[in-house]
């Protein structure tokens, strides 16, 4: 899958987010990695301050490493969700 950095593939990645267990959130902060993840509390939190570019990067990284409960996803999220758990990002 080809990944687009633009603003309604992001919203496309927000959309996963909101239809998952997990609660999206943008907040400042000094994460070394870019984001946060309170997995007990199901809380992802991503630099506010990033671009686009960067935002993207950091969903498509977390979507590829947390386990997503997918069984409430629409069926076009489902098929979103399965090509993106399969793209390699190039850096």
């Amino acid at each position: 899958m080809q990944i687009k950095y633009t603003k309604s593939f992001l919203n496309k990645l927000e959309d996963l987010f909101s239809e998952s267990d997990y609660i999206l959130r943008y907040e400042k902060g000094n994460f070394k990695s870019g984001y946060c993840v309170l997995k007990e509390q199901k809380i992802v939190i991503i630099n506010k301050f990033f671009d686009t570019e960067g935002k993207i990067n950091c969903l498509v990284d977390l979507i590829k490493n947390l386990d997503l409960n997918s069984k409430s996803f629409t069926d076009k999220n489902k098929i979103f969700y399965l090509e993106l758990k399969q793209t390699v990002l190039a850096l």
